[in-house]
């Protein structure tokens, strides 16, 4: 009973000391300050407006300035999990680059899809603030709402879409982990690329296909990666539609602008390599900044405790000590996002004053 009692409620936790966070001070913290000034243009509460005024009026900052100003205007709120943990899975995405075509062919045959004109999208939270930032996805059949098609129906008619296609490409593997992603860039037959990125969703939840693989005995749990999954993908092809349909989730995308620095996140903001981050929105703040304490994916485990932004969310980012590190473009990013599956502690920094049930 006396354990019960004791153990701390899953969420963000009372401010702790600065001291508290490893290697805070070793961190070049002027690398996030205009993330920051960008998270400052989409944030509309009276406490972020505050700060984010203050921000803005500063101009650039030296790291010993951005630091220092942090530490003046914030507070370090530790986040648990269930059971008063402090760890919990930290992964990695990156921006991908897929061959395709603006027209079909028999090489490129498999449609980026944008969204449906038949998708509904319903905002609970307009109508019951407990469930704010909810929202619902299906389509009208006479006058009742029902779920939309998920992944397996979709593929098995591909007429359910037709019409919504807007590039195609040569591989329905790379479609799919264009999905996990959320955002990529198309290079087309004419030499130039295009960027794509996250429009909706079919509202179907997020299921990992690496779960899925060990569950069918086909990899063992601490071989799963990026790169391991596609290889199985690509070796067993009379089975591709059978696996990928048991994530039921299926994303929609919009051309972007190629000559952006990144993709954009949820907070429609650009996306800045090793800075941003996803999060569950229901228990980080989008916009908040985010001290991340956790290894980088190579034989010594290298420590990564740097800030980050909470600019990002995902259909697998779901938890309370769970984030996604966005690592931008190439190769070496890739290899990062692929092997990325570490434990780490995650610390949300909060105006002075902020009252987090606001």
């Amino acid at each position: 009973m006396l354990g019960a009692c004791t153990t701390r409620p899953p969420g963000i936790g009372n401010p702790v000391d600065w001291s508290s966070l490893q290697n805070w001070e070793s961190d070049n913290h002027g690398d996030v300050w205009d993330g920051f000034l960008k998270s400052c243009e989409k944030l509309a509460h009276v406490r972020w407006r505050e700060v984010c005024e203050l921000a803005e009026e500063s101009g650039p900052l030296s790291d010993a300035e951005a630091r220092a100003f942090f530490e003046a205007h914030f507070e370090v709120r530790p986040i648990y999990a269930e059971g008063g943990e402090t760890e919990g899975l930290i992964t990695g995405y990156y921006e991908p680059l897929l061959k395709g075509s603006r027209e079909p062919s028999g090489e490129f045959r498999y449609p980026l899809y944008g969204v449906p004109e038949d998708l509904l999208v319903v905002d609970l939270g307009s109508v019951y603030p407990q469930l704010k930032n909810m929202r619902l996805r299906g389509k009208l059949v006479g006058n009742r709402v029902v779920p939309y098609h998920d992944r397996a129906q979709l593929h098995d008619n591909p007429d359910l879409l037709q019409g919504a296609e807007i590039l195609w490409v040569n591989s329905l593997v790379d479609v799919f982990f264009l999905h996990v992603q959320g955002s990529g860039r198309v290079q087309l037959t004419d030499g130039t690329t295009v960027a794509v990125g996250y429009a909706g969703q079919n509202g179907h939840p997020y299921q990992s296909i690496g779960r899925v693989l060990i569950e069918m005995g086909e990899l063992e749990q601490d071989e799963v990666t990026l790169f391991t999954i596609k290889d199985w993908l690509k070796a067993n092809p009379e089975r591709l539609s059978e696996v990928l349909a048991k994530n039921p989730s299926y994303v929609f995308f919009e051309l972007k602008d190629e000559t952006a620095d990144g993709p954009v996140g949820s907070l429609n903001v650009t996306l800045t390599p090793a800075r941003s981050v996803a999060v569950d929105r229901s228990v980080i703040p989008l916009g908040a900044p985010v001290w991340l304490q956790t290894t980088l994916p190579d034989e010594s485990q290298s420590p990564f405790d740097r800030l980050m932004l909470a600019q990002d969310t995902g259909g697998a980012i779901k938890g309370h000590v769970r984030a996604d590190v966005f690592w931008g473009r190439g190769d070496e990013a890739e290899m990062l996002a692929g092997l990325m599956k570490q434990q780490g502690r995650l610390f949300v920094l909060l105006p002075r004053g902020y009252l987090v049930e606001e």
